[in-house]
C-alpha cells in the first residue's frame, strides 16, 4: 500500500506544538483525543500514520509527564467494548497501563467517573489497587451543565477526589469516547488553582481535523466511527467568528463551549481559548502527502464501518439508526460497498457454492477465496489457501498431515468443521518436521493490512485469529447459522 502521510513530520511538527502549550502553564493536562496507541482507526485512514505515533512523540518527554486513565463507571457495568480487540474497557485500561509501565511511563492513577456504587466497578478497584495502581472515584457533577457557580464549588468539582500529581505535563487517557476526561481535566484545574498552582488544559486532538474540508473523507470517517454516539461534524462558528477561518470541530464540543469557557474562565480568571479549535493541537493536514491516496482510504473505513455496524445490528446491538447515518454518509461522497474489492468475490462465491466465503486482496493484488467445508471453516480454508499463493506451493500439495490432524478430529464433539485456531496449531506442530509448511508460515506476516470480506458474520474464535494476523476483516450481516448458541 502506497503511503499519504508523513509519519516522521508529524511527530516532529505535533510534539514542537505540545511544547508551545506546555510553556503557557506551570501544569499541563493534556486531554488525549482517541487513542494513545494502537490508533488503527488513524493509520487506515491515513496510510503512513503510525498506530503508535502519538506515545512515541512522548517518549523525550516521559521523565516530565504521568499519565492518568479516566473510564466511566457505566461503561464497566455494561462491559463495554473496544471493537478492535473484542476487548472490555476495563479490561482495555489494564492492557494499556501494563504496555506503558513497559515503556517506561509513570501512571500516575486510574479515575473512575460517574460512579454509582455498582459491584463490577467495586471489584474492578479492588484489582487495580491490589496491583498498586491508585484508584479515585468521581461521581456525577453537582450543577452540570449549567449551573457554573455550582459546578466551580466545593459542591461541585469539590467534592471530587483531588488527584496528587507531580510532573509538569499530565496526559489523560482513556480506553474510548464518553469515559470523562474532560471532567477530570476540569476538576483538576479547579483544585491545582485553589493550591496557586497555574494549571492549563489542551486537547491533543486527532479527527475531526480541523483544516480539512467539512465533507473531506477523512473527516466523514471519523462520523462513521462516532456513528453510535450521534457524532456530526460541523463548522466552527465560534472559530469563524473570532479569526474569519473556517474550521470542521464535532458536535459534542461545540454545544459544550460556552459552559466550557465558562468554566475555565471562573477556575483560572483568564479567558485563553477563543473556540473549541483554540483548546486543540492538531498538525494532521500539514503531513498529508497525498491527498487521493488518504481520501480512497478513509472512503474505505466508511464501508468497514457501515459493515461493522450492520453486523451489530443483527446482533442487537445499536438500533438502525447507526446504520442508517452511515449509509446516508455514503450516499454523500458516493460511495459503493465494492469500493472494497473483496466483496463481490465473495458473495459470488458463496451464491454459487451455498457455502459460507472468505475473500482477501493479497499484497500481489490478487484475490484469494476459501470456502467452507466438511474438514475446514471459511477462514481456514482462507489462510491455508493464501499461504500457499504467497510462498508459491502448488495447490494439489496438502499442508496438514493426517496424522496430525487425526488426534484434532477425536476430540471434536460435533461434525464442524475445524476452526481457525485449530489449524494454526496444526500448521505450526506440522512446520517442525516439514519445510514446505514451515515456508509457508513464514508468509503470514505479508496478511497484515490486507482487506478480507465473509459472506457471514465470522464467529468469535476465528475472527479473533484474523485480527490477530492484522486482517480488515468486514462481514455481511447474515449468522453462521440459525442456532441462537453459535459461538
Amino acid at each position: 500500500m502506497k503511503n499519504g502521510f508523513d509519519n516522521k513530520k508529524y511527530i516532529k511538527i505535533q510534539s514542537n506544538k505540545i511544547k508551545e502549550r506546555f510553556k503557557l502553564f506551570d501544569k499541563l493536562y493534556l486531554e488525549i483525543g482517541g487513542k494513545l496507541f494502537d490508533d488503527y482507526h488513524a493509520s487506515r485512514v491515513l496510510p503512513g500514520f503510525e498506530p503508535d505515533a502519538k506515545i512515541n512523540m512522548f517518549k523525550e518527554l516521559k521523565k516530565d509527564l504521568e499519565i492518568i486513565f479516566c473510564i466511566n463507571a457505566n461503561d464497566i457495568e455494561r462491559n463495554k467494548k473496544r471493537a478492535e480487540f473484542d476487548i472490555t474497557y476495563d479490561v482495555e485500561v489494564m492492557r494499556l497501563i501494563d504496555n506503558l509501565i513497559g515503556l517506561g511511563f509513570s501512571i500516575n492513577s486510574v479515575v473512575i467517573t460517574l460512579y454509582n456504587n455498582q459491584s463490577s466497578v467495586d471489584n474492578f478497584r479492588r484489582k487495580l489497587e491490589r496491583h498498586n495502581i491508585k484508584t479515585y472515584i468521581h461521581r456525577y457533577t453537582k450543577g452540570y451543565p449549567s449551573d457554573v457557580d455550582t459546578i466551580v464549588s466545593e459542591e461541585g468539582y469539590g467534592v471530587n477526589d483531588y488527584i496528587e500529581t507531580t510532573k509538569k505535563l499530565v496526559l489523560v487517557n482513556a480506553p474510548g469516547p464518553g469515559s470523562g476526561k474532560l471532567a477530570t481535566c476540569l476538576s483538576q484545574l479547579y483544585h491545582e488553582h485553589k493550591r496557586g498552582v497555574n494549571a492549563g488544559y489542551a486537547k491533543f486532538e486527532t479527527f475531526p481535523v480541523w483544516n480539512l474540508p467539512l465533507k473531506h473523507p477523512v473527516n466523514v470517517a471519523y462520523e462513521a466511527a462516532t456513528a453510535d454516539l450521534s457524532d456530526v461534524n460541523q463548522i466552527d462558528s465560534f472559530h469563524l467568528s473570532e479569526y474569519n477561518i473556517t474550521a470542521v470541530n464535532y458536535n459534542r464540543d461545540l454545544e459544550t463551549f460556552p459552559i466550557l469557557k465558562a468554566i475555565l474562565s471562573k477556575i483560572t480568571s483568564t479567558n485563553v481559548y477563543k473556540s473549541p479549535t483554540d483548546m486543540g493541537v492538531n498538525m494532521i493536514k500539514d503531513c498529508i502527502t497525498n491527498d487521493e491516496i488518504v481520501s480512497n482510504a478513509a472512503k474505505k473505513e466508511i464501508v468497514r464501518r457501515y459493515y461493522q455496524e450492520k453486523v451489530n445490528y443483527k446482533k442487537g446491538l445499536v438500533n438502525i439508526d447507526v446504520v442508517n447515518r452511515i449509509k446516508i454518509l455514503m450516499n454523500e461522497l458516493n460511495i459503493e460497498e465494492n469500493i472494497l474489492e473483496t466483496v463481490e468475490p465473495a458473495l459470488k462465491k458463496n451464491k454459487l457454492s451455498n457455502k459460507n466465503v472468505l475473500a482477501i486482496k493479497l499484497p500481489n493484488k490478487k484475490i484469494i477465496t476459501g470456502k467452507e467445508s466438511d474438514l475446514l471453516s471459511a477462514p481456514s480454508a482462507l489462510i491455508i489457501n493464501s499461504i500457499k499463493v504467497l510462498s508459491k506451493i502448488p495447490d494439489d500439495i496438502d499442508l496438514l498431515s493426517p496424522t496430525v490432524l487425526e488426534p484434532i478430529l477425536k476430540q471434536r464433539k460435533n461434525n464442524q468443521p475445524l476452526h481457525l485456531q485449530e489449524v494454526m496449531i496444526a500448521l505450526s506442530v506440522c512446520s517442525v518436521t516439514n519445510p514446505v509448511v514451515e515456508k509457508a508460515l513464514m508468509c503470514l506476516d505479508k496478511l497484515k493490512n490486507c482487506e478480507a470480506h465473509a459472506s457471514y458474520i465470522v464467529t468469535n474464535g476465528d475472527k479473533k485469529v484474523l485480527t490477530n494476523l492484522g486482517i480488515r476483516l468486514t462481514c455481511e450481516d447474515k449468522f453462521y447459522s440459525d442456532n441462537l448458541f453459535d459461538d
